[in-house]
């Protein structure tokens, strides 16, 4: 038999099974030309996972799992290791003058969402029919072109000419927020002025669109009192991460592994 590609990966005695590894790496991308860094990750995952049940089994902790999601419950391991990190990880909640000073520090960071008012116009197509992507292309310049020339038109032009239902109302979207459309659209709209309408058409997956904004609104400055639970939440999150790493590193520091390593 070959020597094995890697080395067994040993934790406190407890041998990781290399096909669970193997499993794991699917959940670790790496480049095509380095398979040892999704092997390396997928180790040191389950290196850790074997660490947090040997330490909850040291401190004789019992699992009590939980429902997730319809029809899915947490797995033993899965239970006990979320018992363990509630019984050692407690940072203590932020207290409100650090949540306000958080807030203070960069108060523009909290705003409402932007709001967009939209109309287009669709010269529907399928983007794999070569012919039919041209024509539609060579249709949607030609609408462009009119809807820049007659802007004021552009609700008769979108009646008259759209392929999308919106063309009942004069191509009009309604207010749009970020993520409410295709990145594709949501681009364009990006770089728009209000009433302006995009000079070329825009390609999505349904076709070719004229785009016009008809209104912005930035969105606002949210006041600390709307925002500071979330403020609150955000930096708990962050506090719970850093005791997590915080704990898993001493257990890591205090264990005997081989096979991997976490520099």
């Amino acid at each position: 038999m070959g020597k094995p590609l890697f080395a067994e990966v040993i934790v406190n005695g407890e041998v990781i099974n290399p096909n669970a590894i193997a499993q794991e790496a699917q959940n670790h991308p790496a480049p095509s030309d380095k398979p040892g860094l999704a092997w390396r990750k997928a180790a040191n995952a389950l290196a850790i996972r074997a660490l947090l049940l040997q330490e909850a089994e040291r401190r004789g902790l019992v699992a009590d799992p939980r429902n997730v999601g319809p029809g899915k419950c947490e797995t033993d391991d899965e239970s006990l290791i979320r018992i363990l990190l509630e019984d050692a990880v407690q940072p203590p909640r932020p207290d409100r003058d650090a949540v306000a000073a958080a807030w203070r520090s960069n108060p523009e960071r909290y705003r409402s969402p932007p709001l967009w008012k939209v109309s287009h116009i669709l010269v529907a197509c399928d983007h794999a029919d070569e012919k039919g992507r041209a024509h539609a292309k060579s249709r949607a310049d030609a609408i462009c072109a009119r809807a820049n020339d007659n802007p004021d038109k552009f609700p008769a032009i979108a009646t008259e000419l759209s392929d999308c239902p919106s063309r009942s109302v004069g191509g009009s979207l309604g207010q749009l927020r970020p993520g409410d459309t295709l990145p594709e659209f949501e681009a364009a709209l990006r770089g728009l002025e209000e009433h302006e309408i995009t000079a070329n058409p825009v390609a999505t997956r349904h076709g070719w669109h004229v785009i016009r904004l008809d209104a912005y609104d930035p969105g606002r400055a949210l006041p600390f009192e709307v925002v500071r639970d979330r403020i609150s939440e955000a930096m708990e999150k962050a506090a719970w991460a850093r005791e997590s790493k915080r704990f898993v590193d001493e257990l890591i520091k205090k264990a005997e592994i081989a096979g991997t390593d976490f520099t």
